[in-house]
């Protein structure tokens, strides 16, 4: 199977986004997946930067899970790094107004798959951004992350979009 590309998004890709990226690399990386799938991430809202740092949080939850973050895996906007989308296979959003914001705002997620993580782990709703809450938000978000994640799976590893 050809490598495809997964585009995680984010309001600012501080936190969900980059959760959802790591955590995949690793579940593809246990499943010996690593070469079928290429994973990134970004930021959607008016307010994400390139370059910004990935919360402490969202690194702290990560470390939990065996995953350090290099200072090197900072955010990207996606208003200025539009090739992003237009090279995803599979774009996964963390709430239904990214994806809205995608569809009206990103002509070249036009005729792609364009989905929230929810949604296409078959599930219904939005996974809430845990950025200024309290350390367990962030594990929440995380442990929500990571379930649909492994509920995905097996989609993904079908190389279904």
């Amino acid at each position: 199977m050809a490598c495809r590309t997964v585009l995680f998004v984010c309001h600012a890709n501080t936190c969900r986004s980059v959760i959802a990226q790591e955590l995949l690399r690793k579940l593809l990386r246990e499943h010996s997946l690593g070469d079928s799938w290429q994973v990134r991430s970004g930021g959607i809202a008016a307010y994400a930067r390139d370059g910004a740092l990935v919360s402490l949080e969202a690194r702290l939850v990560l470390r939990d899970e065996g995953i350090e973050l290099g200072e090197t895996v900072v955010s990207t906007d996606l208003k200025r790094n539009r090739h992003l989308v237009a090279e995803a296979d599979l774009i996964l959003a963390m709430t239904e107004e990214q994806v809205r914001m995608l569809r009206q705002g990103f002509p070249e997620a036009d005729g792609k798959p364009v989905l929230t993580l929810k949604e296409f782990a078959g599930e219904r709703g939005d996974i809430d951004d845990p950025f200024g809450r309290e350390e367990d938000a962030y594990l929440f978000a995380k442990n929500e992350i990571y379930r649909c994640l492994r509920r995905a799976l097996p989609r993904l590893m079908r190389g279904a979009a």
